[in-house]
């Protein structure tokens, strides 16, 4: 325990540091390994005769890896802190940009973001938030909530500056560039900055079995892990399905396309929301609020014919439960069982959220093709949004918490 109280009570001049640095290399992580390929698919497709189904799978492929590689990743952190394994992702990740930039076949292709995959396990949320969580113990929901703030402006920088590039170079110039900055950014800044003095892991209880074991098979931990993976899956599909949704209502795609961008103000709104709604509401409480407001939400999507103002508006709405699910994710293992063992317990806990994330495009699209329309589509996601609540509610605070 004086090893977590040492972390959480680390400097605030370093910790402020740390923060800072880990605000900039998440906007550069997510938007080099994660928003440029929508940019450049379609390039990516007429310059090498692959299909955009098949690119797309291996970018899928990578984000699966990601999640499978995110459970070592954790209990690395967990044993020697967030610097060695952030910065191991940061080489990686320069190098699996520079792979797919020179991939000569398609074989190359799924094999560089395989390994694009993995370095997403040591730059994505779940180990800033493993770092966070373990340096700001009792603080960690502002410093969660600036985090995911900053972050959240990742594809506003990248997706353009991805475009721009593009417009003078080749996708395979443009992510060479890209590997360039993600190098130049997150290689030093993890390595200069996460350096702060790390909590011990948790000792094994007698008789041998470690507190983590327990939590992990525990029924609050089980049941935890499923509510949230199905209501991640329901708000990423609905990211990925509301262009066509829209546009079936008789909204232009450029209208539409700005309920999807103002969507994303909705996030940060929801995100700036958080702190206030986890100082006066229980754990479970704000979990099965924030999860009966998806369903709500995206059955709105799902009934309301129009007009364009209202959809927008529930797109909006929708947006901000999404934010608030961000930081539900970061906080919903510490809330319940406190800041020691995080990172090895979150990794295990995000693989599938990550796994459900990775598959909601595709499976989205799939889905609204069997059940006929995007608006059937939509009222399946609240549905499973709604399933979500329901496994939420035996999911309290759990009485192996060690705050």
């Amino acid at each position: 325990m004086s090893g977590l109280v040492e972390g959480a009570a680390a400097g605030g001049a370093a910790r402020s540091r740390a923060l800072a640095a880990l605000c900039v290399t998440e906007i550069v992580s997510y938007g080099v390994l994660f928003y440029a390929f929508p940019v450049l698919a379609g390039d990516i497709t007429a310059g090498t005769g692959w299909s955009r189904t098949a690119i797309t799978a291996a970018y899928s492929a990578g984000n699966l890896a990601g999640a499978l590689a995110g459970v070592p990743a954790g209990r690395l952190i967990d044993r020697h802190g967030p610097r060695p394994v952030m910065t191991a992702g940061s080489v990686l990740g320069a190098a699996a940009a520079a792979g797919i930039a020179a991939a000569p076949s398609y074989g190359w292709f799924v094999a560089a973001w395989l390994l694009a995959g993995v370095a997403m396990a040591g730059l994505f949320y779940p180990p800033a938030f493993a770092a966070l969580t373990g340096w700001y113990g009792p603080d960690r929901v502002r410093a969660l909530t600036t985090l995911t703030l900053a972050a959240g402006f990742s594809s506003t920088i990248f997706a353009p500056f991805t475009a721009a590039l593009a417009g003078h170079l080749s996708w395979r110039g443009v992510y060479l560039v890209l590997a360039v900055v993600l190098a130049a950014v997150t290689i030093p800044a993890h390595g200069l900055a996460l350096g702060l003095p790390w909590p011990r892991p948790p000792c094994a209880r007698p008789g041998g079995v470690s507190r983590n074991r327990q939590v992990l098979t525990s029924r609050v931990f089980l049941l935890l892990a499923a509510a949230m993976t199905l209501s991640a899956f329901a708000q990423y599909a609905v990211i990925v399905n509301l262009v066509p949704l829209l546009t079936g209502r008789g909204m232009s795609p450029t209208g539409a396309a700005w309920a999807l961008g103002l969507g994303g103000v909705g996030q940060v709104a929801g995100r700036l929301c958080y702190p206030a709604l986890a100082a006066r509401s229980s754990v479970r409480g704000r979990a099965l609020a924030v999860m009966a407001a998806g369903a709500l939400t995206i059955a709105l999507l799902g009934v309301l014919p129009g007009p364009a103002a209202l959809l927008i508006a529930a797109a909006i709405l929708a947006g901000a439960v999404r934010g608030l699910f961000t930081l539900l994710e970061a906080t919903a293992i510490s809330d319940r069982w406190g800041p020691a063992g995080y990172a090895s317990l979150n990794g295990v806990f995000s693989a599938p959220l990550t796994a459900a994330i990775a598959l909601a495009p595709t499976a989205g699209v799939a889905l609204a093709a069997a059940l006929g329309s995007y608006p059937a589509l939509f009222l399946a996601l609240a549905g499973i949004s709604a399933i979500s609540g329901i496994l939420m509610t035996g999911t309290g605070t759990s009485a192996t918490a060690a705050r």
